[in-house]
């Protein structure tokens, strides 16, 4: 259903740890240079360590593709960023190897074929919660995709509280590197559903700032 201009979603940092902002409607809209899937007021979120960095860089780095448990951010915890009712979940998409780099370059010529595979593909394993209307209104939901394959903690119809832990942080769907990606939206299904706006506590973070999760 269509909606107008409202207040952003206000959401908790879904996570403990650093994070790195990208990808941030702060900073443009539609923030992923597209409309489809709901996607036009949506974050990144790359965990990162003290050093404000998502893992060692290499000469290998820049030349392969990596192991994504070669990132701090692989398997950190996941957490309710809104209180609600999950609506979906999926796990069994496998995470694959993280690239940087030259890979990443040849991983983004091969963009237009996984946006073929659908929703599935992009968001890879994944929960959407719809979030209590007492807390964002009526008929918001919430995805947060590339978990971690068989790693997720909760199940449709299940009733989840800010902070709950979900999942772990993946390497799943569309994803260059282990990173969560969050959206909201007036739909459970992506392929029908409008965008909606959110914020973090201190509002909505800019790209390539560091924001810190409890």
């Amino acid at each position: 259903m269509a909606r107008g201009p409202r207040t952003p979603i206000p959401l908790d940092v879904p996570g403990p740890g650093r994070w790195l902002v990208q990808n941030s409607p702060a900073d443009r809209v539609p923030s992923h240079g597209t409309r489809v899937y709901a996607l036009e007021q949506s974050i990144d979120l790359t965990p990162v360590g003290e050093d404000g960095r998502s893992g060692a860089y290499t000469l290998r780095s820049f030349l392969r593709p990596e192991a994504p448990e070669c990132f701090v951010g692989f398997g950190r915890e996941i957490r309710a960023p809104i209180d609600g009712t999950v609506r979906a979940a999926h796990e069994g998409e496998p995470d694959h190897a993280a690239h940087r780099g030259l890979p990443s370059v040849r991983y983004m010529l091969t963009q237009r074929r996984r946006a073929v595979g659908g929703w599935l593909a992009l968001a890879g394993n994944h929960v959407i919660i719809e979030a209590d209307a007492d807390i964002a209104g009526p008929g918001v939901f919430l995805a947060l995709c590339h978990l971690q394959q068989s790693s997720l903690r909760v199940r449709a119809g299940q009733q989840v509280h800010r902070g709950e832990v979900l999942a772990q942080c993946g390497n799943s769907g569309n994803s260059t590197e282990p990173h969560v990606h969050l959206q909201a939206m007036d739909a459970a299904d992506p392929t029908r559903a409008r965008a909606l706006p959110i914020s973090f506590p201190g509002g909505l973070p800019h790209n390539d700032s560091v924001i810190d999760g409890e």
